[in-house]
């Protein structure tokens, strides 16, 4: 296709019908910086490369992004090897959306109705000095046989589909294609687009549409999706009808296109969609397990009003799916990428009613979001350190609160009933999420110890008593055996809470080297684990375990229910303390083992409610009592049966 003066002409008169369609829509046209690719001379532009000098105007053309009825992508690969949609320059007067579909007919055989063509966005970059307006348009509906029917073209040597999750690995992709891709399914090409050439930062410009579902999903993803709601129903994280329905319906695999199916339906897995410029991830799709503990937890029911903070668009799904036409899901994220990545996949997947919000989650839902009477679910995605006050004043009397809480720094999913201005616990699950980007967030204070090889992490408090700890630790080592003693994979999380929430000074212990460095050898800590710890008087004292036999059957036994085929090893707590008040901390924290032993280890937990951090100590039930700055929360670990 040549780039003649009629063409300029034309593809003006496109751009200006596309400029005022946008403005036509009244809708607020967002701006976002997108590195473009520096892929030399394996970049083409849309539609292919000028025969001659560039043009001084821009190069408009459209591209059709297709699904088949299995989800596959459809992309066509130069002679030059490089992939992209079916697309093309404006003729005449076509708008964006009817020159998508006419390309797709063209070089494909593949015809679609413009009605069911969506413009998304206008994307607009310049690589390479070539001035490009690239109209993505989302085709829904279409039929035909694929053909490859423009063999002439030196811009298309031939089509095929791909499974989502391949793009990275099937060849260069232009870079207008690479952004419309990105468009269409943010995220798609983890590691493509950060590491594109940020001389040229092409321009996104969102087109405000109508949420369309597209159809279409491969039979293994439906095999594998009953497979997973088998395996958290016989687990117990599915517990009702209702719940379950959810799970069988909603589409985890669209929320997460990036990654294999076999690992979107992993039951087990959380899929991160986004880390910081460390490394870290602040955003992702969760176990699914989780999910439906949380969910099972909320006591949800049709015509329900729901409130997530922290986006990702799955969860939100499986809300509205529960809740059904009749109740309301409101989702709130700090990301405008998090925002912008649940949209598509909730529009997509058929959930566009979900209303996608961005804020931070510490302050609540936007007042005009908030039901007259406040929500009655809220979920939390994310830890946090704290409780924001926003989320009791927002959630109706009796609702219940879901919020993976961090506490001494282990984390449970606690699910909180409303009574009056109380937060009342009625469930712990033991969980990990990403941390808290907002205002709600706290740094960790860190002690570094040994050289930076050892730290005393202090999550709730600040440290005391720590400024001769190295010194501390050149002293000869007390071991207090606790007589308490555990199987292997037996859980003791309420060990950690009663510790973190019973002991002054309690911290946590952990080693940056590993286990056989001389310098920390003499500690005897896992290296990546970490133990409770507690600090005072310039001496440190912290809990470990030993195995104390392996307790494996006879194999000529015959096997019973009382007694497994292959007993598990046994471990018995110890306490390790160094420094001048060595023996008074092993003491104090093996006490504190025995009676959780004692006390709390087969009972129900503890009983645990959320007051406002104003609330006199006078007028706090008993309990141990842990003040935030915007809560307080009081732990009554007298024993109670489960």
């Amino acid at each position: 296709m040549g780039h003649g003066t009629q063409d300029e002409r034309d593809g003006h008169r496109a751009r200006e019908r596309g400029r005022q369609h946008l403005e036509g829509a009244e809708q607020a046209v967002l701006s976002e910086r997108i590195p473009a690719p520096g892929t030399g001379d394996r970049d083409l532009a849309v539609g292919g490369e000028p025969d001659g000098p560039s043009s001084p105007q821009a190069l408009t053309a459209a591209y059709a992004v297709v699904t088949d009825s299995s989800g596959r992508i459809l992309l066509g690969r130069s002679p030059h090897g490089i992939w992209e949609p079916a697309g093309g320059k404006n003729r005449g007067s076509e708008s964006f959306e009817e020159a998508a579909v006419r390309e797709l007919a063209e070089g494909t055989g593949l015809r679609a109705d413009p009605a069911h063509a969506h413009l998304l966005a206008m994307v607009a970059d310049d690589t390479h000095g070539v001035p490009r307006l690239t109209a993505v348009v989302r085709v829904t509906a279409w039929s035909g046989t694929l053909a490859r029917l423009e063999p002439y073209d030196s811009t298309r040597g031939e089509w095929e589909w791909h499974e989502p999750h391949t793009l990275s690995g099937i060849g260069p992709i232009s870079a207008p294609a690479v952004h419309a891709l990105d468009t269409v399914w943010p995220g798609i090409l983890p590691g493509v687009l950060p590491s594109l050439d940020p001389a040229h930062p092409p321009h996104r410009y969102p087109h405000a549409v109508a949420a369309v579902p597209v159809p279409g999903e491969p039979s293994a993803a439906v095999r594998l999706r009953d497979a997973l709601v088998d395996s958290i129903v016989a687990d117990g994280c599915v517990r009702t009808p209702l719940v379950e329905a959810a799970f069988r319906t909603v589409p985890r695999h669209r929320y997460a296109p990036e990654v294999p199916l076999e690992t979107a339906y992993d039951a087990n897995l959380a899929v991160v969609t986004r880390r910081d410029g460390d490394g870290r991830a602040i955003s992702s799709v969760s176990a699914a397990w989780l999910h439906a503990d949380m969910i099972e937890n909320a006591r949800l029911a049709p015509g329900m009003r729901v409130l997530e903070i922290g986006s990702g668009g799955y969860k939100a799904s499986l809300l509205a799916e529960i809740v059904g036409p009749t109740g309301t899901v409101v989702s709130l994220d700090i990301d405008p990428y998090v925002i912008r990545r649940a949209r598509r996949f909730t529009d997509e997947a058929g959930y566009g009613r979900v209303r996608l919000v961005l804020g931070d989650g510490a302050l609540g839902a936007p007042e005009h979001h908030v039901p007259r009477t406040g929500f009655d679910a809220i979920f939390l995605t994310h830890n946090c350190w704290d409780l924001a006050p926003a989320w009791t004043a927002q959630l109706a009397q009796g609702g219940h609160l879901v919020v993976p809480l961090e506490v001494g720094g282990y984390t449970r999913a606690i699910a909180f009933q409303r009574q009056g201005d109380t937060l009342v616990a009625q469930g712990f699950t033991v969980c990990g999420f990403v941390r808290d980007q907002g205002i709600g967030g706290r740094r960790t204070p860190v002690v570094q110890l040994l050289d930076g090889k050892a730290q005393l992490r202090f999550e709730d408090g600040e440290p005391a008593d720590t400024a001769r700890l190295d010194a501390a630790l050149t002293t000869p080592r007390l071991d207090t055996p606790t007589g308490v003693t555990i199987e292997s994979g037996v859980p003791f999380a309420t060990l950690q809470l009663f510790l973190a929430t019973t002991v002054r000074g309690f911290c946590r212990l952990s080693l940056t080297r590993g286990p056989d460095d001389p310098d920390t050898a003499h500690l005897e800590l896992p290296s990546g684990a970490d133990a409770a710890a507690v600090t005072q008087g310039h001496s440190l004292a912290y809990l470990t375990h030993v195995k104390i036999h392996e307790a494996v059957q006879e194999p000529t036994q015959e096997p019973t229910h009382e007694l497994p085929q292959e007993a598990q090893p046994v471990w018995e707590f110890v306490v390790h303390a160094f420094g001048p008040r060595a023996r008074a901390l092993s003491d104090l924290l093996a006490d504190r083992v025995r009676a959780w032993d004692r006390d709390v280890r087969y009972g129900a937990g503890p009983r645990l409610t959320v007051h406002p951090a104003d609330t006199p100590d006078a007028e706090l039930p008993t309990g141990h009592v842990l003040r935030k700055p915007r809560s307080c929360l009081v732990f009554d670990w007298s024993p109670r049966r489960p």
